[in-house]
């Protein structure tokens, strides 16, 4: 953290918010036109890991992603179009949910083709992992959200226990 009163601030989500617009060409797919899986999974890694470092004002790492769900393929000259929020913060880890939106730029039609939850460890200058700003829940969806998010955490920290 920059400094002690950074982590006593509240941030909303909407203050880390971050959305990140990639063209894919041939190079991000198969023979067929398909967007290689693991392509879309580098861009909600990156666009998540904005959001956790606008949070925490420090470095963070991905510790998970789980309910990665491709909905509808994404195709060679598309526009790919990754909305990222900040759900829930415990300590020194934050849930990012993500949604992935494909964009025809011929015909204009946008389609969701992929959602995500990656949970980054915001990190001090030693490595070591240090606490983040609390969020300021100011909407119904953020409060929902959160909750949500929690559930989640509790989940994954209980399968780490196992």
């Amino acid at each position: 953290m920059s400094s002690e009163n950074s982590i006593d601030r509240e941030k909303s989500p909407a203050e880390s918010h971050a959305e990140v617009i990639v063209r894919m060409f041939p190079s991000d797919a198969n023979p067929a036109g398909n967007v290689f899986g693991g392509e879309i999974l580098k861009h909600i890694d990156m666009v998540a890991g904005i959001v956790a470092q606008r949070h925490s004002q420090s470095n963070a790492v991905t510790v998970s992603m789980d309910s990665v769900n491709f909905l509808k393929p994404v195709f060679v000259g598309n526009v790919l179009s990754l909305n990222a929020r900040i759900n829930y913060v415990h300590n020194s880890s934050m849930e990012i949910e993500v949604k992935a939106e494909a964009e025809d730029i011929v015909t204009g039609i946008r389609t969701v083709t992929g959602t995500a939850f990656v949970t980054f460890v915001a990190l001090d200058k030693n490595g070591k992992p240090t606490p983040v700003p609390k969020l300021a829940l100011k909407t119904d969806d953020d409060r929902i959200k959160f909750e949500e998010g929690k559930v989640r955490m509790d989940n994954r920290l209980k399968k780490r226990q196992n």
